[in-house]
């Protein structure tokens, strides 16, 4: 009797171990749309990078002016909390997007990098050409986030 209560055990873990290994368990499906409740819970964060776009007319006339002290500020004042929401806003959109939606705004702030160290050695022509391609970036992310219209 003492003999068989160990083997009636590891006979028991042994079955458990494999019914549980040879089940099939249900997959998660990954969403491939937006639900109205995603769009919403971007939408807040959506918001005021879409208001950072729109100083960018206001970076665009600093360089045209050459105020190379104000451009940086704006760079490193009002347009420096646009990579914090930007990061909460790549980790929400569907997982088809992360990778595209990453890549814009790794591009977009190498664009800024480029902008302030421009503004650093004040270049003008480099300042405008490293914010052209700011301005196209900065529309290719906001092109891939969804938006209540």
């Amino acid at each position: 009797m003492r003999l068989f209560r160990p083997i009636l055990s590891i006979m028991l873990v042994l079955v458990t171990t494999l019914l549980v290994s040879c089940s099939s368990g249900t997959k998660a499906k990954i969403p491939t749309v937006y639900s109205p409740e995603k769009i919403a819970d971007i939408q807040q964060f959506r918001t005021p990078i879409a208001e950072a776009r729109g100083q960018m007319d206001t970076l665009q006339k600093l360089i045209t002016e050459e105020n190379w002290v104000d451009t940086r500020s704006l760079i490193h004042g009002p347009l420096g909390g646009l990579r914090q929401n930007m990061s909460i806003v790549g980790k929400k959109v569907l997982q088809k997007d992360q990778k595209a939606v990453a890549g814009l705004s790794r591009e977009l702030f190498n664009d800024f990098d480029r902008i302030d160290e421009a503004a650093k050695e004040r270049n003008a022509l480099s300042a405008r050409s490293a914010y052209g391609r700011a301005i196209q970036d900065f529309d290719a992310y906001l092109d891939l986030i969804p938006s209540n219209s």
